[in-house]
C-alpha cells in the first residue's frame, strides 16, 4: 500500500505541536518556573494560534531564496561604487545612527526571543519564539553586511558594537532592551512583539527604508525590503500574543494594560532618535515625523485599540501627550545633538534655509515660533566663530536615559522635570510617563547605568572629555565627531565628485 502523503496542515502539526511531551517523573511547574512569575494565567495553551505556520525545512528554503537576491544586490552595489550614488554625504550619518543604535537591538531581540521561548509551556509559543529569534539574527547580519561597504569610505562605522555598549546617547536604545530582557517572559512579548513590533515598528523601518530609497542608498533599502516579510510575521505574532493573553483569563487584562502603558511610553521616548533622523538627517526627506506619527500610530493605532476595547483594553496612558509632542520632539532632540556634536559618533549641522522652509511648512504651528529663531542664532554665532558646544554633562532621565531635553507641552519654553524619592535618594525624570514607570518598579531602575553619572565617577576612561571620547568610546577625534562642515567625510566627497 502506498504511503499516504501528509497534507501541509498535518505535516505542520507533526513538526511543531507534536514535538511537545507530557512530564511523567518531573513537575511541569519546575520545567517552566516563569510562567506564573508575573501573575499571568494560562488555562489552555492549545488555544494558541501559530502565526508563522512554517515548518523548519520550509523556513530555510524560503529564507535562502531571499538571501540569494539580497546578496546579489549587495555585490552589485559594491562593484558599482554604490557609496557615490547617495544624494548627499550628510545622509551617511543617519546610517551611522542606524548601525550603532538599531542594528544591535536586532541582536538583543535574537537573544531575548531565544531565552523567553524556553520559558513557555505551550509548544506553539516556543516554536513562534524560535522562528522570530532566527529572523532577528538574520536581520542583524544582513544589516551589518549592507552597511559594511560604507566603512571603507566614511568615518564612524568602524567600531559600532563597542560604541553601542558605551556611548552616552546609545544607552537610550540599549536600556530599552535591557529593561525588556530583564522582565518576565510574558512582559517581554508584550514589550517587543506587541508594543514595539506591532504598534511602533512601522515608525522605525518605513522612515529608514523610504529614506534610503529617496537618498539613493540601494544597499540599505534592499535589506529593508528583505526584512519586511519577516516583520509582517512578527507583527502577526504581536497581535496573537495580546489576544491570546486577554482571552485566556480576565485577570490578565489589568496586567497587560499596565505593560502596554509602560512599553508604549518607553518606545515613544526611544523613537525621538528616529524623529530627529526624519526631519533633520535626511537630505531628501520622505515625510515629517509628525506626519509619520499621524499615519502609523494615530490612524493605525486608533483602529487597533478600538478593536482591543472589547477585551477591556484602552489606549496607552499619556497618548494625548504624544499627540502634542509630535510637533516638538524632533527639533528638541536634534538641537541637543547639535550642541553636543563634539561628543557624538556622527556629524551634525545647522539646517539650510531650504530645509528650514520645509520644516516651517510641515510644522506651521511650532517651527517658526520656537525653533527657527534658535537655528538662526546658531548660524549667526557660527559665522562669528562662536559655534555652540555644550561643555557640561547633561542630566539624564533615570528611566529612558535621555538627557532632560523635552519641554512641557503647554509651555515649550519650560523644561519638563519630575522627581521621585526612594530610600532617601532623589531620582530625576523627563516626563510623567517615565516617573510612573520608575515608581512602579523602583528596585529595578535605581540600578540604571547612567553614562553621565559614570563619567563623573571616573569609570569611563579618564577625568576629561577627550579621554572619555578617545579611550572609552574609541572615537577618532575630529573624524567621527564634530560638524559635517570641514570633516574628512566632506573633503573626501568633494574629491570623489570632482575627479
Amino acid at each position: 500500500m502506498a504511503v499516504k502523503k501528509l497534507n501541509l496542515k498535518d505535516k505542520y502539526k507533526l513538526l511543531t505541536r507534536d514535538l511537545d511531551w507530557e512530564f511523567s517523573y518531573e513537575d511541569r511547574k519546575q520545567a517552566f518556573p516563569y510562567e506564573d512569575f508575573e501573575g499571568i494565567k494560562i488555562n489552555d495553551w492549545s488555544k494558541w494560534e501559530d502565526p508563522f505556520r512554517l515548518t523548519m525545512d520550509a523556513y530555510w528554503k524560503y529564507q535562502a531564496e531571499k538571501e540569494k537576491k539580497l546578496y546579489a544586490i549587495f555585490d552589485a552595489s559594491a562593484q558599482n561604487n554604490g557609496h557615490l550614488n547617495v544624494s548627499d554625504p550628510r545622509y551617511m550619518n543617519a546610517i551611522k545612527l542606524f548601525l550603532t543604535g538599531i542594528s544591535p537591538l536586532e541582536y538583543q531581540a535574537f537573544q531575548g526571543f531565544a531565552h523567553v521561548g524556553r520559558q513557555f509551556g505551550g509548544v506553539g509559543a516556543r516554536v513562534a519564539c524560535q522562528m522570530q529569534s532566527i529572523d532577528e539574527l538574520r536581520h542583524v547580519q544582513t544589516q551589518i553586511h549592507a552597511m559594511s561597504q560604507y566603512n571603507k569610505f566614511f568615518d564612524g562605522f568602524q567600531d559600532w558594537s563597542h560604541m553601542h555598549d558605551r556611548v552616552w546617547y546609545l544607552s537610550v536604545p540599549k536600556s530599552f532592551f535591557d529593561d525588556a530582557r530583564t522582565a518576565g517572559p510574558f512582559e517581554f512579548l508584550v514589550a517587543i512583539s506587541f508594543s514595539f513590533e506591532y504598534v511602533l515598528t512601522n515608525l522605525v523601518f518605513v522612515p529608514f527604508m523610504s529614506g534610503a530609497a529617496h537618498n539613493g542608498d540601494m544597499a540599505t533599502v534592499t535589506f529593508g525590503f528583505s526584512a519586511q516579510s519577516d516583520e509582517a510575521r512578527h507583527m502577526t505574532l504581536g497581535l496573537e500574543v495580546i489576544k491570546f493573553l486577554l482571552e485566556q483569563d480576565e485577570a490578565n487584562v489589568p496586567i497587560v494594560q499596565k505593560w502596554i502603558d509602560k512599553w508604549f511610553w518607553r518606545g515613544t521616548r526611544m523613537l525621538s532618535l528616529v524623529g530627529m533622523m526624519m526631519d533633520y538627517m535626511l537630505p531628501n526627506k520622505v515625510m515629517s515625523w509628525q506626519e509619520a506619527w499621524e499615519v502609523y500610530f494615530e490612524e493605525a493605532g486608533g483602529a487597533l485599540f478600538k478593536d482591543l476595547a472589547r477585551y477591556g483594553i484602552r489606549k496607552p496612558k499619556y497618548v494625548e501627550t504624544t499627540e502634542k509632542e509630535k510637533e516638538h520632539i524632533s527639533h528638541q532632540t536634534w538641537w541637543t545633538f547639535y550642541t553636543f556634536g563634539h561628543a557624538a559618533g556622527f556629524h551634525t549641522w545647522i539646517p539650510t534655509e531650504k530645509e528650514m522652509d520645509w520644516l516651517s511648512e510641515k510644522y506651521p504651528n511650532t517651527f517658526d515660533k520656537y525653533y527657527r529663531p534658535r537655528w538662526e542664532l546658531a548660524q549667526k554665532l557660527e559665522d562669528e566663530g562662536k559655534r555652540i558646544y555644550n561643555k557640561a554633562l547633561p542630566q539624564l532621565c533615570n528611566t529612558c536615559q535621555i538627557p532632560m531635553l523635552f519641554t512641557e507641552m503647554d509651555n515649550p519654553g519650560q523644561l519638563s522635570y519630575r522627581m521621585s524619592e526612594y530610600k532617601g535618594d532623589k531620582y530625576h525624570f523627563c516626563s510623567d510617563g517615565c516617573k510612573d514607570i520608575f515608581d512602579d518598579e523602583p528596585e529595578k531602575y535605581v540600578q540604571a547605568w547612567l553614562p553621565a553619572h559614570q563619567i563623573f565617577q571616573g569609570n569611563c576612561g579618564g577625568p576629561g572629555m577627550e579621554e572619555v571620547l578617545r579611550d572609552y568610546y574609541n572615537f577618532n577625534l575630529g573624524a567621527d565627531n564634530l560638524d559635517f562642515k570641514g570633516s574628512p567625510d566632506e573633503k573626501r566627497w568633494k574629491e570623489w565628485k570632482s575627479a
